[in-house]
C-alpha cells in the first residue's frame, strides 16, 4: 500500500495531475486542467472502482478564482431565498464553504446550483447549515480549521502516510488487547486503550466529573502499557466530559495525531472543555490545561459521518453508527486486521426513540466483541417507559407553577436539556400550563444552538420543525438566556414561578449549585434530577437523603436547609436501562460472540455480566480499571 498514490496515477493522464496528497485515508488529486476538472470522462471513478478507495478531484488553488470575486459570483449564483451568510475558503485545499439559511436551495436541485459554483469559480463548494440560534463556538471552530489551512492540510496528508506506508512495528503474532484506563467498573474517566500488533488507540478520555480534580478524576495514563509517543489515534463516542475531558491534556504533553468524531461531537467537545477551564479558575484551581491546548485538538479532529467507514491504522478500519445518546453521539466499530477480528464500543447508548433522537443502531456488517455500557445495567435499574416518565415530570413542573414555585433542572448541558426544553414548549402549546420563562444558564443555551445547526443528526421530526423556523421548538420566546450573576440573582430574587435549565448535572459546580443554594429552603420550589448522578457528587448525597446543605463563602460555610421538593426522573435518561440492555444485546445482528461491561458502578457491571452470559450463552467480563483484557 506504501505506493498507492503512484498506483492510481497510472490510470490518470499524467499531464493533467498537478498534485496528489492524502486526506487522511481519502486521496486527493489536484488538476491545473479546467476542462478536466469540470469533466474528468469517468476517469476518477475508475481508480474508485480499483482501488475502492475515496478519491476526489479538485482545482489546483492556481486555477481557482480569486476570493472576492468568488464571494461575489457565488452569492449571485445561489438564490436570495437561500439566506446565505458567511463565505469561508480554504485555499490550501481550494475549497469554499458557503453557510445558508437554507441549504437545500443552495445546493439545487440534483445539485444544480453546486455544479454552477464549479463551473463560474472552480471552487469546491460545501454547503452549511446556519444554526437557527447563531452559534460562536461553531464560528470559533470553523474559524480554527480556516485560519490553519496550510497546517490542516499537512497533517491530514501526514495521517494518509501512517496509514499507507506500511507497518511501523514488528509483526509477530496477531492479537489485540483492551487495557482498561478508566470507567472499568465505574462511571466516569472514560478511557480504553486498544493494542494490536500494529495499532494504539484510545476509546474517549474522559474525567470524573463526580469528584473533586485530582488523581482519582483522570484516566490511568501512567500506566506502563500506555506510552503518548506511540499512540496513533483517538476515538471520541461524544461529547460528555467524562468521556472527552481530558484530551486537550494529551496534546499538552505532545500528542499531535488525530481525534476522530462527528461534527456535533467536535464542537459541543470544545466548548464543554473551555467551559472546564473556566470552571476550575472560578473555583480558584489551576486548569490542567488551557484554550491552546483545546485548540490544538480542534486542529486535529477529523469529523466522520454516521455510517462513513474510514482506515486510520494500517490494520484498523472504523465506522461510526449512531449511538441515540446526545446529539452526534456514535457508537464506534473496529475492523481490526485484514478479517482478523471486528469489535463494537457501545460507548453511551440508547436503546429507545427520544424526543431528539432515533435509538441506537443494531446492524453492524460483522460483530465478535462488544464493549456496552452499565451504567443501569443492575437487576433493579428498570427504568419507566419514556412516556411515563415525561408525564410525571410534567405533573411536577405544572403543579410548582400551580403554586408560584421554581422549578430547578441540574443538566449536563447536551441531551436531557433539550428533552425538557421540548416537553415545557409541548405544556404550554396545549395549554397544559400558563406561559412561563425557562430560564436557561451554563452551556446550555450554547448546546442548544449547536442542535439547531446539525439537525441531521436528530429524529424526522424534530428535523422539520426545525428546517421550519415559524415552527422550531428552540425558537419560543419562553427560553431566556441568562449570561451574568446579576441576571441570576434577578431569576432568584424577582421573577415568579419559572423553570431554570442549568448546569452542571450532577450538582459539582456550575450556576445548578449557585440556584440551589438560593432555593432549598422554599417548600414551593422543586428539584428534579434527570440525569445520572456520580457516586461522591452533592446529587447523588441529596437522592440519598441528605438535608442539610454546606456553602463555602471565602472562610464562612453556610448551613441551608433543604426544604424544597425533590424528584428523580429516570425515564429521561439518555442511557438505556436494563431491559433495554439485554434487549440491545438480543437485537444485535449479528449477536456478539463475548461481550464486555464498563460504564457502570461494580455491582452493575458485575450484574449485567452475568445476567448476559447466563440469557444468551456468551463470555463475559467486567474488567476493573488497569486490568487487561486479550481479545483475541
Amino acid at each position: 500500500m506504501a505506493d498507492i498514490i503512484e498506483e492510481m496515477r497510472k490510470l490518470l493522464p499524467a499531464d493533467k495531475i498537478a498534485d496528489s496528497v492524502f486526506e487522511g485515508a481519502n486521496i486527493v488529486f489536484y488538476t491545473k486542467d479546467k476542462d478536466f476538472f469540470l469533466d474528468n470522462n469517468g476517469a476518477i471513478k475508475q481508480v474508485v472502482d480499483e482501488f475502492k478507495k475515496r478519491v476526489e478531484l479538485r482545482p489546483d488553488p492556481s486555477i481557482c478564482m480569486e476570493q472576492e470575486k468568488a464571494d461575489a459570483a457565488i452569492r449571485g449564483i445561489i438564490p436570495a431565498e437561500a439566506e446565505v451568510g458567511n463565505i469561508i475558503f480554504d485555499p490550501q485545499r481550494s475549497i469554499v464553504v458557503v453557510e445558508a439559511d437554507k441549504p437545500g436551495l443552495a445546493i439545487g436541485k440534483q445539485g444544480a446550483v453546486l455544479r454552477e459554483i464549479r463551473q463560474k469559480a472552480f471552487w469546491i463548494p460545501i454547503i452549511r447549515r446556519m444554526p437557527a440560534i447563531r452559534s460562536k463556538i461553531i464560528e470559533n471552530v470553523r474559524s480554527v480549521l480556516y485560519e490553519n489551512s496550510d497546517y490542516r492540510r499537512k497533517f491530514l496528508d501526514g495521517v494518509g502516510h501512517r496509514i499507507y506506508d506500511g507497518w511501523r512495528r514488528e509483526k509477530r503474532q496477531e492479537w489485540i488487547r483492551l487495557t482498561m484506563l478508566g470507567a472499568g467498573r465505574q462511571v466516569g474517566r472514560s478511557c480504553l486503550f486498544v493494542q494490536t500488533p500494529e495499532s494504539r488507540i484510545l476509546l474517549d478520555c474522559g474525567i470524573d466529573p463526580a469528584r473533586n480534580v485530582g488523581d482519582q478524576s483522570y484516566p490511568y495514563l501512567e500506566a506502563p502499557e500506555f506510552n503518548i509517543k506511540e499512540l496513533d489515534a483517538v476515538i471520541l463516542s461524544h461529547a460528555h466530559m467524562d468521556h472527552c475531558g481530558l484530551i486537550p491534556y494529551l496534546y499538552k504533553f505532545g500528542y499531535r495525531g488525530p481525534v476522530y468524531c462527528t461534527e456535533p461531537t467536535r464542537d459541543t467537545a470544545a466548548l464543554l472543555q473551555l467551559d472546564f477551564i473556566k470552571i476550575m479558575r472560578n473555583e480558584g484551581k489551576e486548569p490542567i490545561y488551557t484554550s491552546d491546548e483545546v485548540r490544538e485538538e480542534v486542529k486535529h479532529t477529523i469529523t466522520l459521518d454516521y455510517n462513513e467507514v474510514t482506515d486510520i491504522t494500517p490494520d484498523v478500519r472504523i465506522t461510526l453508527y449512531n449511538a441515540g445518546h446526545t446529539l452526534g453521539s456514535a457508537m464506534v466499530h473496529l475492523h481490526i486486521g485484514n478479517g482478523l477480528h471486528n469489535m463494537l464500543y457501545t460507548a453511551d447508548q440508547k436503546y429507545g426513540r427520544t424526543r431528539l433522537l432515533d435509538p441506537a443502531v443494531t446492524s453492524f456488517p460483522r460483530l465478535e466483541t462488544m464493549i456496552i455500557e452499565a451504567t443501569y445495567g443492575g437487576k433493579d435499574n428498570i427504568l419507566p417507559p419514556k412516556k411515563e416518565a415525561e408525564e410525571e415530570i410534567s405533573r411536577i413542573i405544572v403543579n410548582t407553577v400551580a403554586r408560584g414555585g421554581k422549578v430547578l433542572v441540574p443538566v449536563l448541558g447536551t441531551g436531557r436539556a433539550q428533552e425538557v426544553m421540548l416537553i415545557v414548549d409541548e405544556l404550554i402549546k396545549t395549554k397544559r400550563m400558563p406561559e412561563v420563562p425557562v430560564y436557561i444558564d451554563g452551556m446550555v443555551w450554547d448546546i442548544t444552538a449547536i442542535h439547531t445547526g446539525y439537525p441531521e443528526y436528530l429524529n424526522t421530526d424534530i428535523r422539520k420543525m426545525i428546517f421550519h423556523r415559524d415552527e422550531n421548538p428552540f425558537l419560543n420566546k419562553i427560553f431566556k438566556r441568562i449570561g451574568s450573576q446579576k441576571e441570576r440573582m434577578q431569576v432568584i430574587e424577582e421573577t415568579g414561578s419559572c423553570v431554570i435549565l442549568a448546569t452542571s448535572g450532577m450538582l459539582v459546580g456550575g450556576p445548578s449549585v449557585e440556584y440551589l443554594r438560593h432555593l432549598a429552603d422554599n417548600p414551593k420550589n422543586s428539584l428534579v434530577f434527570v440525569s445520572y448522578q456520580g457516586e461522591g457528587s452533592l446529587g447523588r448525597r441529596i437522592q440519598r437523603g441528605e438535608h442539610e446543605l454546606l456553602f463555602k463563602e471565602g472562610q464562612k460555610t453556610e448551613v441551608t436547609p433543604l426544604k424544597m421538593e425533590i424528584y428523580t426522573i429516570d425515564g429521561l435518561t439518555g442511557h438505556s436501562g436494563r431491559r433495554q440492555l439485554m434487549n440491545y444485546i438480543h437485537d444485535c445482528d449479528p449477536m456478539p460472540k463475548k461481550v464486555i461491561t464498563n460504564h457502570g458502578e461494580a455491582s452493575r457491571c458485575l450484574d449485567l455480566a452475568s445476567s448476559i452470559h447466563k440469557v444468551y450463552k456468551i463470555e463475559t467480563v467486567a474488567p476493573k480499571n488497569l486490568e487487561t483484557v486479550r481479545i483475541r
